[in-house]
């Protein structure tokens, strides 16, 4: 294989057709670069270039390997260019999982404020459950998990991210729906829409203990996937649930929303993570929510 340096010792005499004035442009003196042109000779196999006795040429190979060379070089420098972004964290891509609730709060704004920093950074988002992105983290599917804690793994790294409180949503038909305030002893009666509870346990155990502290446990008629899926299920009057207060805008034409008070209705969305230093594109995903004071 042919040096690059040669290649592109070989550009500049071409291009000056003379040997003093290549060497000038190369920063070297002239019969080392006389030398350097017959060993590319040598290599190919054939004359590159026509000496005469003032002036210099190309013969028909040495055209040829004169546009070979320059697309070389260029597509060279490219790699080198891009090889350096990369590793800037300039260019490349970020696959980051989250749960439905992120995305009525802080996060949207923290995306469309890294698209407008890294243009060339390939965002891959996926929804899922809080169980569903520890799996795909530890399989190496996402980069970065936004799920609520806790999670069960010592092998993932969690960070604050966000947070939320809780609220109970009624169908808008329902009678509790005139109810203000409402508290969570009012539902003990109530049909529940729930999520399985392997599925998001950080969650359902919140939501567990303040039905409890109330003193009733939930009677669950219906599972869901994904906070989407429970509310339209209590919109068509399936029961009632407890979900992140930040949904509240979700279907409320047919849901009424009222929060909660006290404790334990508050929670946190966090990052979670692989353990080590984290690559380019993600530490930029990171430095950039800290500094907007989201972690």
């Amino acid at each position: 294989m042919i040096d690059l340096r040669l290649l592109r010792q070989f550009v500049a005499v071409a291009e000056e057709l003379h040997f003093h004035r290549a060497a000038a442009r190369l920063h070297m003196s002239q019969p080392p670069l006389t030398a350097a042109m017959r060993r590319l000779e040598d290599e190919v196999g054939t004359r590159l270039i026509a000496r005469g006795n003032r002036t210099l040429g190309l013969t028909a190979a040495g055209q040829m390997l004169l546009g070979e060379a320059r697309a070389t070089l260029q597509q060279a420098e490219q790699a080198l260019q891009r090889t350096r972004e990369a590793a800037a964290g300039q260019i490349g891509s970020l696959r980051v999982g989250y749960v439905g609730s992120a995305l009525y709060g802080r996060l949207p704004g923290l995306i469309r404020q890294f698209r407008l920093q890294f243009p060339q950074v390939q965002l891959h988002l996926q929804e899922a459950t809080s169980r569903q992105q520890q799996q795909w983290l530890r399989e190496e599917r996402i980069d970065l998990g936004v799920l609520i804690p806790p999670i069960p793994s010592s092998e993932l790294t969690l960070q604050a991210f966000d947070h939320d409180r809780l609220a109970i949503a009624v169908p808008r038909a329902h009678a509790l729906a005139a109810c203000q305030p409402l508290g969570v002893a009012m539902l003990s009666d109530e049909p529940f829409v729930s999520w399985p509870a392997g599925e998001g346990i950080g969650f359902h155990a919140q939501v567990l203990g303040l039905c409890t502290r109330a003193g009733f446990t939930p009677r669950v008629v219906q599972e869901a996937q994904g906070m989407h899926a429970v509310l339209s299920l209590v919109a068509v009057e399936a029961g009632v649930a407890i979900v992140p207060a930040s949904m509240a805008s979700f279907r409320p034409q047919e849901v009424v929303y009222r929060m909660i008070e006290g404790a334990g209705a508050h929670f946190e969305l966090q990052f979670c993570t692989r353990p080590g230093v984290p690559g380019p594109v993600l530490q930029h995903f990171l430095a950039l929510a800290a500094q907007q004071g989201l972690s």
